[in-house]
């Protein structure tokens, strides 16, 4: 579960105070956060995910406030219990597919289960490409990767910025169901940030900043 209150955030003393809705999920309930660029979706993902520090306010996951963790433990937490899925690639590009999901697991601190990871790559259709460097995937395959990484270690919350901005309609669907799917399975709370309002009727609430 996810609950958050009264959060506020400011980059620079001089800049505005971003305010931002309360937010309250039980086990396995999504949610879209839909707004215009510069409304402040990235810097709410970041809050959430505990890269960034709210001005105010309180972030709960999983029963943990993450605002009283020291910087190791809301690091190892983060590792633990949060899944992100970037607008940029972050796979490790001189490891193969396989290796960066086995290097996800040791990260988290999860033992390496061979089974899973094969599991995991037949069923986002990668299976063929686990010994491939990621240098040699297309987009999508990179998108799929990109989901699998996000689920592998089991997280609590999986975040996912923008996954469908430069997406045709087909591809769109394709990634948005893999992640409700995925998010289902490890029992997550999934939040997607983004201007896309395709994506909308996907998910069981929706907030627009």
């Amino acid at each position: 579960m996810i609950e958050t209150k009264d959060v506020k955030f400011q980059y620079h003393k001089k800049n505005k105070v971003f305010s931002f809705p309360d937010i309250s999920l039980k086990e396995n309930e999504n949610l879209v956060i839909l707004g215009k660029s510069g409304i402040g979706k990235t810097t709410l993902l970041h809050l959430l995910s505990g890269l960034l520090k709210p001005l105010e306010g309180k972030i709960e996951i999983n029963n943990t406030d993450i605002g009283t963790l020291s910087s190791g433990k809301l690091d190892n937490f983060r590792g633990r219990e949060i899944g992100l899925v970037f607008q940029k690639k972050y796979a490790i590009q001189s490891l193969s597919v396989y290796d960066n999901l086995k290097a996800r697991l040791f990260f988290s601190g999860n033992k390496v289960d061979e089974n899973k990871i094969n599991d995991l790559l037949e069923e986002l259709d990668l299976g063929a490409h686990k010994k491939a460097k990621t240098t040699s995937l297309s987009e999508g395959q990179l998108q799929r990767l990109g989901v699998a990484m996000s689920v592998i270690h089991n997280p609590k919350l999986i975040l996912a910025d923008e996954p469908t901005s430069s997406l045709d309609d087909e591809n769109c669907k394709l990634v948005i169901d893999l992640l409700i799917n995925q998010s289902a399975k490890s029992k997550s709370n999934l939040i997607v940030i983004t201007h896309d309002k395709r994506i909308k009727s996907f998910f069981q609430n929706t907030i627009v900043l």
